[in-house]
């Protein structure tokens, strides 16, 4: 069965993307630690990130660093975070998430977003890439 982030690749589920290329996208997570908490993911299906084969693995680092870098420049942050939990759906995900402080880092608190909440951020941070 296909992962949710599988039916957001395929257009089945919207997002709110950030930036796509031919293997990665990243969009905003839906339910964020932090405003601008992203995600970035091949769009490849793959449960765990050590058994992307060692192309996609640095192609996903590497998008990864680039939409940090507009993350950074579009939300007022001391910088963006980066890890690699997911247990929660098997497809592999990098969090990038503004960081104020450590709180900011831990799956605890979340920060509620409409959905015009959401698109301003997509808007800058889209504008910084």
């Amino acid at each position: 069965m296909a992962s949710i982030f599988t039916k957001i690749v395929n257009g089945e589920i919207p997002c709110y993307k950030i930036a796509e290329t031919e293997e990665f996208l990243a969009f905003l997570d839906v339910n964020p630690n932090a405003s601008g908490h992203t995600l970035c993911i091949p769009k490849q299906e793959v449960d765990k990130i050590f058994d992307l084969d060692e192309v996609t693995y640095t192609g996903l680092m590497q998008f990864s660093r680039k939409v940090a870098i507009a993350i950074e420049k579009a939300i007022p942050c001391k910088r963006v975070g980066v890890t690699v939990i997911g247990l929660e759906v098997p497809h592999v995900h990098v969090h990038l998430i503004p960081l104020t402080t450590m709180e900011d880092a831990r799956f605890i608190k979340k920060v509620p977003h409409t959905p015009e909440d959401f698109e301003a951020v997509v808007a800058k941070i889209k504008a910084a890439l």
